[in-house]
């Protein structure tokens, strides 16, 4: 049944993250009642492995969009469109940067 492991991971990846922790937070209770069998204690698990991810890779993609954020020291916000691809590079404070106004 690998189609139906892609379809639950396609699910669950269209999660919003607030959607994702509370599910996630919902297994871990029902994970800590000590009232499941073994199995079904195994497949909680692994639906919040799954969830762990959702919720880690949607914290990434904030925190890359935040990075793109720079605030200007007149006052003026410049938001960048975030590249997942893109790799980051080295922010170096130079007095060129400075001179454009740019605090950061």
């Amino acid at each position: 049944m690998p189609k139906a492991k892609n379809s639950s991971a396609d699910t669950e990846s269209a999660l919003p993250f607030e959607q994702a922790l509370t599910q996630l937070e919902d297994l871990v209770r029902e994970m800590e009642s000590d009232e499941l069998p073994l199995e079904e204690l195994i497949q909680k698990y692994e639906q919040g492995t799954q969830l762990h991810r959702v919720c880690e890779k949607r914290l990434d993609e904030a925190q890359g969009r935040i990075e793109m954020i720079r605030k200007k020291r007149n006052g003026e916000t410049v938001v960048e469109p975030f590249d997942e691809n893109a790799e980051s590079a080295p922010v170096e404070e130079t007095n060129d940067s400075k001179e454009n106004g740019e605090l950061f």
